[in-house]
């Protein structure tokens, strides 16, 4: 059987319930060392010693430091734990050094190695609690089966037997805390399922922009399908979301193009003007469109991000950030790409009179026969660089978010609950789209252009200086208020079709 590190180095080091053990404290007794008489901690043990605390886990640390230089490096680790009869692959012992090298100079100090452990420890606590499913503070092989079949993955109870004797160092056929913790404790964990499922982003959020980074799908989610019905339930949302708020997204396209200090357009006024132009259907011009290009281009995205993170060449079952940033963003690319021809027909579709084309196929044989097959990329080059902006500070923001959560009060589930999802998710994709806001605006008055009689055509370049010029930098912002004001509605919207489709197509609610 594999040897476990708790006796006698990590038993020491922490109690049970993740807070430093108290110096005398018996491994597990659940008795206070000395009299009761002093402040106890959450698990009721009296605090520990601040300097007990420090010398256990120097002792674990030095027991590590093969060659005494202060710092563990791989090698280190390796050898070290080899001694303690756990063996890890070159692989996981990179992934605990990058896990807790804050300075990046390729090895863990002592600070650096107290930090990854309290902070690793506490990511296996909710690991442990959601298997936990009777509360027991025991995790038995129906539990394992249970939770592996809420992540998608049927496994027999022979099967999850054979993973707890891996664990099981009493014989008893349960793991506590202890022996969970105590197996996993120097073993990496990239990113937790559970933590994943809670915290979709891009499959639930659509604001009218699909410039988001795509969601990690787990292994097991991939191999049963569950992945597609994610996707299908997102589409879903995202058609009815735009449907309800497409006049005030076509408010925000006429403000971008037609809006300047001579023709000041307000919301009431713009409403009213396209009323009145015509009638109450004309405030969901260029929904078709909006709603038609969600499915081709999610799907697009997701088969280049796949392929993609192919071509990194990562093993990991979840990139890194930055490696995230970059599949998504040449994803975003490849995907805006291929449809881009979509979104120009969107913006005349928007911007047309009563009458002026009989439907979309209309729209494109006009476009294509008076301007030809150039028109349709108009504000390409806009549009590609405003997906740097987006979807890196709405993947920054929202991870920053979600880890701040995690570490202030993920104290029995990582679950956030639907307030603090919907808050995260609205908060980022709001300072995504205000940083790519001038691009998006360029890009729209580019695809707008020709539909203006005797316009001059102008270059990305030329347009910013002509709008800095006449109207200064509020000039690149018209707009802004109407899509700002949809977001709530959307995201509030697209969540609870979300959750319906998912039910509907058979994917359980966390």
């Amino acid at each position: 059987a594999r040897r476990s590190l708790a006796s006698p180095v990590v038993s020491g080091v922490l109690c049970p319930c993740g807070s430093p053990r108290a110096a005398g404290a018996g491994p597990g007794t659940g008795t206070e060392s000395g009299s009761g008489g002093g402040s106890s901690g959450s698990c009721g043990r009296s605090l520990c010693e601040a300097s007990e605390q420090d010398r256990r886990l120097r002792a674990l640390f030095q027991k590590l430091d093969v060659n005494r230089d202060g710092a563990l490096c791989i090698h280190d680790l390796a050898v070290g734990l080899g001694r303690l009869g756990l063996h890890r692959t070159e692989l996981d012992l990179l992934k605990i050094v990058k896990a807790g090298d804050k300075d990046l100079d390729g090895q863990l100090d002592f600070e650096e190695f107290v930090h990854y452990l309290q902070d690793h420890e506490k990511k296996l606590r909710l690991v442990f609690k959601s298997l936990d499913k009777k509360n027991d503070g025991r995790i038995d092989a129906q539990e394992i089966v249970q939770s592996l079949r809420d992540l998608g993955v049927k496994i027999s109870e022979q099967q999850a037997e054979k993973i707890l004797k891996s664990m099981d160092k009493n014989g008893t056929m349960t793991i506590d805390w202890n022996e969970w913790r105590d197996y996993h404790l120097l073993h990496p964990v990239e990113n937790i399922p559970e933590i994943i499922l809670y915290w979709k982003h891009s499959t639930i959020f659509d604001v009218g922009e699909n410039l988001t980074v795509p969601d990690e799908f787990t292994v097991e989610e991939r191999q049963t399908g569950m992945w597609w019905r994610h996707l299908v339930a997102g589409g879903g949302a995202g058609a009815v979301s735009r449907t309800c708020t497409a006049p005030l997204d076509r408010l925000k396209v006429l403000m971008q193009v037609h809006a300047s200090r001579s023709n000041n357009m307000c919301i009431i006024g713009g409403f009213t003007q396209m009323i009145r132009e015509g009638g109450t259907r004309s405030l969901w011009r260029g929904n078709g469109i909006n709603v038609l290009k969600i499915a081709p281009e999610s799907a697009i995205k997701f088969m280049a991000y796949e392929q993609i993170k192919r071509f990194i060449g990562t093993d990991q079952e979840m990139l890194r950030i930055h490696e995230r940033l970059l599949a998504g963003s040449l994803a975003g690319a490849i995907a805006q790409s291929s449809i881009y021809p979509m979104e120009v027909l969107k913006t005349r579709m928007a911007l047309r009179k009563t009458g002026q084309y009989s439907g979309m196929l209309d729209c494109a044989k006009n476009i294509l026969s008076k301007e030809g097959m150039a028109a349709f990329y108009k504000g390409y080059i806009p549009n590609m660089l405003g997906i740097i902006p987006y979807a890196g500070i709405d993947l920054a923001v929202y991870e920053t978010l979600k880890n701040t959560w995690l570490q202030r009060y993920a104290v029995n589930s990582a679950d956030p609950g639907v307030f603090v999802l919907l808050a995260c998710g609205t908060i980022s994709s709001t300072c995504g789209q205000l940083a790519s806001y001038p691009l998006a605006l360029v890009r729209t008055r580019m695809q707008a252009q020709a539909s203006v009689e005797g316009a001059p055509e102008v270059t990305m370049r030329g347009l910013f200086k002509h709008i800095l010029k006449t109207e200064g930098a509020f000039g690149l912002y018209r707009g802004l208020a109407p899509n700002f004001m949809k977001v709530i509605p959307a995201v509030s919207i697209s969540y609870v079709v979300y959750e319906n489709l998912k039910m509907t197509l058979g994917v359980e609610s966390r």
